[in-house]
């Protein structure tokens, strides 16, 4: 059995596309590419595909990851040529790789956002984000499929920074660009409830909703202060593979003949 990584976006009005509607799409997309997939067992089997940490609706992203086993191999690039034809435009598949270590889902520790604040100066936004930073807790309230929790967002919060929109991405009026590091933890930490947080010690209000996408996903580093590809270990493998392979075959090579257990 071959395990296939895959990356892909939600980009456009395809932000708006629910998890659910997400697994359908692929699942039909799977069977037009005509791939070989695995099957569980049981009454009701259905595709081996694992999903890992999907953004929330209505936000972008460029950095979701899923996993899929296939029965015969296939060749990663080709695989997501193939999916990437047969999904619609703005479900892009993005980057495949064969897996060759566990634990993708572990990988997946820490996420950056980028939050679009249209109608907030950026010295404003400035202002909020340093008063966030410098509490100690910032507790808001969400409603969640257990009911109406409490939880902190600042201790999620790794790094907050504003700045003022691209050049090439002009605003009309004042817009606050901001660049969100936050740790995956349990209850999660979503991008509004970051926002909650800054209304909360500063009474920041964008006067329109915030557009949200996700730029990366993966492990985060704390010495560089980073979040990784969290497909670079793959990928390692992958290349490192062939040498060992020769290497192997090289040192056999030496061994004299005649040698070995009697």
């Amino acid at each position: 059995m071959q395990r296939i990584r895959l990356r892909y976006t939600k980009r456009g009005r395809l932000r708006f596309t629910s998890h659910r509607d997400f697994q359908r799409a692929f699942e039909r997309a799977l069977r037009r590419a005509e791939v070989p997939m695995a099957y569980s067992a049981g009454f009701t089997p259905h595709p081996k595909v694992s999903y890992a940490n999907a953004a929330p609706t209505g936000t972008g992203s460029e950095a979701e990851y899923l996993e899929i086993a296939l029965t015969d191999h296939r060749d990663p690039a080709e695989l997501r040529e193939l999916l990437d034809e047969s999904l619609p435009d703005g479900l892009d598949v993005v980057d495949a790789v064969e897996a060759r270590t566990s634990g993708l889902a572990d990988r997946l520790t820490a996420s950056v956002w980028e939050l679009r604040l249209g109608g907030v100066p950026v010295e404003e936004a400035e202002q909020a984000i340093a008063a966030f930073l410098a509490a100690d807790a910032v507790e808001v309230r969400r409603k969640t499929k257990n009911g109406m929790r409490t939880f902190d967002t600042r201790g999620a919060v790794v790094d907050l920074q504003a700045s003022c929109p691209q050049p090439d991405r002009p605003e009309e009026g004042p817009c606050a660009i901001l660049r969100l590091v936050v740790r995956h933890v349990t209850p999660a930490v979503r991008p509004d409830d970051v926002l909650s947080g800054l209304r909360a010690v500063a009474d920041l209000a964008p006067p329109v909703p915030a557009a949200v996408i996700r730029l990366a996903q993966g492990l985060f580093d704390e010495e560089s202060g980073t979040v990784t590809d969290p497909l670079a270990p793959d990928r390692e493998a992958v290349t490192a593979a062939p040498a060992d392979r020769s290497g192997a075959a090289a040192a056999a090579a030496t061994v004299p003949a005649g040698t070995g257990s009697a």
